[in-house]
């Protein structure tokens, strides 16, 4: 695994129903340690998704650069998305299969299957699993292709809360067990100081980074809601503008 550096200097969009464009980016930069869970926090419709989409090579209509290490190149990609996206017409191991190279051994996804808690489904259609079972195997799926980063765009929105807390520790577990890069975009700052190494606070359109805050909770207390609540509430006490970013 590499560094990755992300500098966007203009993205715009056609304004609507006026002449001329939107700027939604402006003058972002970020850097991305190597095994690094990076949680991305701002207002809904900032741009998260779009520096995903940026990130990833979706969208290619912008100014600006990505370098992996020192060379301006395109880092390999594992994307989880708001909606799991499976194929209807395939089971949960070949929905996994699709990603893997030609050669990858398949046991790979014996074992990503076996840590998420998925063994015993892997031959269901996805009609006959849960919201948060689909979640779970999108994630196997990011994780099947062994990327340099780990793009995850809410993957737990509209998940209960009981089966979100369950996912983020399956997912936490994978993650620990197979380091990987993660840039995981969140509007739940409990959510974000549970999983991320370091909080990236972005600001409304036109986005740009506003804050960048190492989370000092250790690991092994993350599971302790009245500590992750301590230390939110600091953050919004010592950065007002936070408060308005949620």
């Amino acid at each position: 695994m590499t560094d990755i550096h992300i500098n966007i200097h203009r993205k715009t969009y056609p304004a609507r129903g006026q002449a001329g464009h939107r700027t939604a980016i402006a003058d972002l930069g970020l850097s991305l340690k190597s095994g690094e869970f990076i949680c991305l926090v701002g207002p809904s419709g900032c741009g998260k998704t779009t520096l995903l989409n940026i990130i990833a090579g979706l969208d290619n209509d912008y100014e600006g650069d990505i370098l992996v290490g020192r060379q301006q190149a395109r880092p390999k990609i594992g994307y989880v998305f708001q909606n799991p996206r499976l194929l209807p017409w395939r089971t949960v191991r070949e929905n996994i299969e699709l990603v893997l190279d030609d050669g990858q051994s398949p046991a790979v996804i014996d074992s990503l299957l076996e840590v998420m808690q998925l063994t015993q489904s892997q031959h269901v259609y996805p009609e006959r699993l849960s919201l948060g079972m689909s979640r779970r195997v999108s994630i196997i799926r990011a994780f099947a292709v062994d990327p340099d980063v780990l793009l995850m765009d809410e993957p737990f929105v509209s998940l209960d809360a009981p089966t979100a807390r369950q996912v983020r520790e399956l997912l936490l577990k994978l993650w620990r067990e197979r380091p990987h890069t993660v840039l995981f975009v969140t509007h739940d700052l409990r959510e974000a100081i549970a999983l991320a190494d370091r909080l990236v606070f972005l600001s409304a359109s036109p986005m740009t980074v506003i804050s960048e805050i190492t989370v000092p909770i250790p690991r092994a207390e993350r599971h302790n809601e009245n500590a992750i609540e301590f230390f939110r509430q600091q953050l919004i006490n010592d950065y007002p503008e936070i408060k308005r970013l949620l």
